[in-house]
């Protein structure tokens, strides 16, 4: 007979309603941003609405309050059902989700005021960062923890990434963050010059390696296999990938600093290994998409599969993008313009979001007790305004890049530059204004996401969002561990 127990599902629903507030804050800034990119008034000639304060904002809200609140909160899904056990340390967890959502206010607060280390992806001042450690540590505390009293010897490939993911990142953030406090509201690095340069995107680099694609990828091969209901397509090709990913990943980083004062032969480090890193990124693609063969007719009546499918298409498209964007040639033309805004937002847009969205909308019944979303029609808007949005996001800022690069190396016979910097601004205005109008629609299916999560947790909600009953069966001691996603 099967045992009774209980899934800690209150702070996975916590994380699940904090991610869809936070993804309608972190992209209604970046509307604002690229509102003042086209017009200047939108600065309201005030600091701390200026596009170089809230740009961080931005950034930090998309990635690490909705991404990171996505991260874990799935994380903490996935792991009690592919154990068949309930999350350890319960209170620790909800010590998580309270310090995660202090540090996105502290940090979406102090930087517009000009508190920050001025550092990519990592602007917060040191006493926000050594609060991040903390409950960094705690987080991964409690996945290990979970993960050593599972009931299930096998550990399933999601977790393998949700590991690397939290192990990588920890020391991603402590390394690049060393710094010497002068007060409390300023500390210097204790790096100099090009070794600076050099830490900073090893961290950022890697901050996009294992939190947006590793964290991603944990999160893609536990509700792929779900929604499509059959087994992953290759489990053994998803454990290569898994190898080849976080061992080729940690030394593409260089590939940003193309034409500095890095090492001419770091650079070339780092454009060899962006190249050799499509193979392991095409192959999750690859892994994923074939889970659905057999089952493409649910793409007919499910958009959470939708947003997962497109999702893929978008990471084999965007990582295939950025590896070429490595080579010298290439990044000749693109560096600095607007083709790495397209680049960025196709993978943050296009892969990121969307297999979070798929996600979250495939989890939150159940872990709200709901047979399905509150509105399937809402769904369906959602991802056509989605699908849209990108997609006119994208073009736009491809086009805006191509003709900044263009110009940008156009000469006269006597060698001088052909166009003042003036020219290409105007050139690619109409470019601003598109990116513009592709941000309002994809914050306005954000806006319907966060309205239909919030009808769905109704019933949750007059429970006051205890945790629901689920059966969980006594493992079999002679159960050959077979790849499959979980339990629902």
């Amino acid at each position: 007979m099967p045992n009774t127990e209980y899934y800690n599902d209150r702070v996975v629903r916590q994380f699940l309603l904090a991610a869809a507030v936070w993804g309608i804050v972190g992209m209604g800034v970046g509307v604002l941003a690229a509102a003042q990119l086209a017009w200047p008034l939108f600065n309201f000639d005030t600091a701390w609405l200026t596009f170089s304060r809230i740009r961080p904002d931005h950034t930090f809200g998309v990635i690490f309050a909705f991404g990171g609140s996505a991260l874990m909160g799935t994380c903490y899904y996935v792991v009690q059902r592919t154990g068949h056990a309930r999350l350890a340390f319960p209170g620790l967890a909800e010590f998580t989700f309270w310090g995660w959502q202090l540090i996105c206010v502290l940090a979406m607060v102090t930087m517009p005021l000009g508190i920050t280390q001025s550092k990519e992806y990592a602007e917060p001042e040191w006493w926000i960062d050594v609060l991040i450690a903390v409950v960094w540590v705690a987080f991964g505390i409690v996945f290990f923890g979970s993960l050593a009293r599972r009931r299930i010897r096998h550990i399933y490939v999601a977790n393998w990434y949700y590991g690397a993911f939290i192990i990588a990142v920890g020391l991603l953030h402590i390394v690049n963050n060393l710094a010497i406090p002068v007060s409390m509201w300023k500390s210097y690095p204790i790096y100099s010059g090009v070794v600076d340069a050099m830490v900073q995107w090893w961290y950022g680099h890697n901050a996009v390696a294992f939190f947006l694609t590793a964290g991603f990828l944990g999160m893609m091969y536990y509700f792929v296999p779900r929604q499509a209901q059959q087994p992953l397509w290759s489990y053994r090709f998803s454990i290569v990938n898994f190898w080849a990913l976080i061992s080729v990943y940690m030394w593409a980083g260089s590939h940003h600093l193309m034409y500095t004062a890095l090492p001419d032969w770091v650079q070339s480090v780092g454009m060899a290994f962006s190249l050799v890193l499509l193979m392991p990124s095409w192959g999750s693609a690859a892994n994923g998409l074939m889970t659905f063969n057999g089952s493409w007719p649910r793409l007919k009546t499910d958009p959470a599969a939708k947003f997962m499918v497109l999702a893929l298409v978008f990471y084999a498209g965007s990582t295939f993008e950025g590896s070429m964007m490595a080579v010298k040639t290439v990044n000749s033309l693109s560096h600095y313009t607007d083709w790495t805004v397209a680049h960025v937002h196709n993978g943050a847009l296009g892969w990121v979001a969307m297999i979070t969205i798929g996600s979250l909308y495939a989890m939150a019944p159940r872990a709200l007790g709901r047979p399905a979303m509150y509105s399937r029609r809402l769904m369906e808007w959602h991802f056509w305004l989605h699908v849209f949005g990108v997609v006119l996001y994208v073009g736009s800022m491809w086009v805006a890049g191509v003709t900044e690069g263009v110009m940008w190396r156009a000469t006269l016979p006597d060698g001088s530059l052909k166009y003042p910097f003036i020219d290409s601004l105007l050139a690619i205005q109409p470019a601003y204004w598109t990116r513009w109008v592709a941000g309002v629609v994809i914050l306005s299916g954000m806006v319907l996401m966060a309205w239909n999560l919030w009808r769905t947790a109704e019933d949750a909600r007059a429970r006051l969002i205890k945790p629901i009953p689920v059966p969980v069966p006594e493992p079999d001691p002679h159960q050959v561990p077979q790849p499959l996603p979980g339990l629902a």
